[in-house]
């Protein structure tokens, strides 16, 4: 479940201004985003699918949507990222002419496509920071086709546990200083409740190490993953508190290094055929994927 305090939720406008402004540099520290969008990747090696429309949700950069796009050639790839810069990134970094790929800003929970659109929907790291997953993976059933494939990783609780600990010992009043992940099982749920079928879940834990706290950090801030939970504190952190806590982190070196501990859950569920779609809430305006250009 999320973490509780004096607020969970993410606050999208922060989160959108975060990765926006991560944009230009998250490709050089982006190690663990890279390797788990490969491990993702990787499974569709054993998927039967043959997709015509694929959406990369919460594209980033858009290194796995060229993939997909080589991985399956001649279908096309739809981009669709919250934060800006990010999308101009990946523009950047595909081809100018004859492109199969189209790049859109939007909110997840909102998605710009016409219902039973997608053939196959990837998404790597962007679950953890959506506030109604409901919201989300309905919207995401909605655009699917019967029989298409919905295929993520997303952040367990146990991501940055040391961080969160750490902050707790030097800090009572309640507020959050790392951002709350949801339970494996919550998501399996969510995915039954908005009409996904034989969902499959499985977790593993990545530890990457750095000499010192403020690496980490700085790190994070890169990255464009800071705390932006509802609950966060709003003032600037004393120089005091903060020293606590890195000498609370200091509990967890071994051998020279700190951790930082990632719980990343894998899954993959399918669009039952011939189930009908929800439909659409008022005021969603959706269009048809195919009349979106590239530079829609």
């Amino acid at each position: 479940m999320m973490e509780q305090g004096y607020g969970s939720t993410p606050d999208k406008r922060r989160l959108a201004a975060n990765f926006s402004d991560a944009a230009a540099g998250y490709d050089a520290v982006a190690i663990l985003q890279k390797e788990v969008a490969d491990a993702l990747l990787e499974r569709l090696d054993i998927m039967n699918v043959r997709p015509h429309w694929i959406l990369d949700l919460g594209s980033g950069t858009g290194g796995a949507a060229r993939q997909l796009a080589r991985r399956y050639s001649g279908c096309r790839v739809l981009q669709l990222d919250l934060a800006r810069n990010m999308l101009l990134q990946a523009r950047k970094q595909s081809r100018r002419w004859f492109s199969r790929q189209s790049f859109v800003c939007a909110e997840a929970a909102a998605l710009p496509v016409q219902a039973g659109a997608l053939d196959l929907v990837y998404s790597s790291l962007m679950l953890q920071w959506c506030e109604d997953l409901d919201a989300v993976l309905s919207e995401i059933r909605r655009g699917m086709r019967g029989g298409g494939l919905f295929l993520f990783s997303s952040l367990g609780p146990d991501t940055l546990h040391e961080l969160r600990d750490s902050w707790a010992e030097a800090d009572d009043d309640g507020f959050m200083h790392v951002n709350g992940f949801r339970d494996m099982h919550e998501v399996g749920d969510a995915l039954i409740r908005a009409g996904f079928a034989d969902p499959v879940m499985e977790v593993d834990h990545m530890i990457l190490t750095y000499s010192r706290v403020r690496d980490l950090m700085r790190e994070l801030k890169q990255l464009g993953a800071r705390n932006v939970s509802t609950g966060r504190r709003r003032a600037l952190t004393g120089k005091r508190r903060l020293q606590t806590m890195m000498e609370a982190y200091e509990k967890y070196r071994r051998e020279g290094r700190i951790p930082a501990t990632y719980e990343v859950v894998y899954g993959h569920a399918w669009v039952p055929e011939g189930r009908p779609l929800p439909r659409p809430q008022d005021g969603v305006v959706t269009i048809p994927v195919e009349s979106i250009g590239r530079r829609g």
